[in-house]
């Protein structure tokens, strides 16, 4: 297919779509792809250059489709702890465990010893009871969490009032 040079060049997304080229990939990521590269010429002729060759441009962009996006990035920042920067780095030790157990299934929620459902508090709530001396342990996965946590326990049917400052933005949304 030769490289497009008007508007009036550029293929269908059909007939772009019929290269054998492009026969052998899922037609659904094909189909998003073709229309993009499409939409991407238009532009590009629009602005007087001459667009890449629109196959080559499909499985260019098939091929970025299937590289992971995540990627480990050096944090210099300044905070320790920046949360769009993926939370704080999991010891070799943790690395470890996640990959023993996560690569399989778990007993999550399930009892072993009563062989029946379990909770998943109970793989921490002891340890932690063990370590604080607390009556009782709870863990979530995040800092809102805690808080709406501590709040309940100390506050328990009064008003709690919270400063414009103390609210945390996570996203888009604030959350205390």
């Amino acid at each position: 297919m030769p490289c497009p040079r008007s508007l009036r060049d550029l293929p269908s997304v059909d007939r772009l779509l019929a290269d054998e080229r492009l026969a052998q990939e899922p037609h659904d990521l094909v189909l998003g792809a073709a229309r993009s590269v499409l939409e991407r010429a238009r532009e590009e002729i629009r602005a007087g250059q001459v667009p890449s060759p629109l196959v080559d441009a499909v499985l260019n962009e098939l091929e970025r489709t299937r590289q992971p996006s995540l990627r480990r990035v050096l944090n210099a920042t300044g905070v320790l702890v920046h949360t769009n920067l993926g939370r704080a780095p999991l010891a070799q030790a943790a690395l470890d465990r996640v990959v023993e157990v996560g690569s399989g299934y778990s007993n999550l929620e399930y009892d072993l010893e009563r062989g029946q459902r379990g909770s998943r508090q109970d793989h921490l709530g002891s340890l932690l009871r063990g370590l604080t001396g607390a009556e009782a342990a709870l863990v979530v996965n995040n800092n809102a969490a805690a808080v709406l946590l501590a709040l309940a326990a100390l506050a328990e049917g009064r008003e709690v009032v919270v400063s414009r400052g103390e609210l945390i933005e996570i996203g888009d949304g604030f959350r205390i």
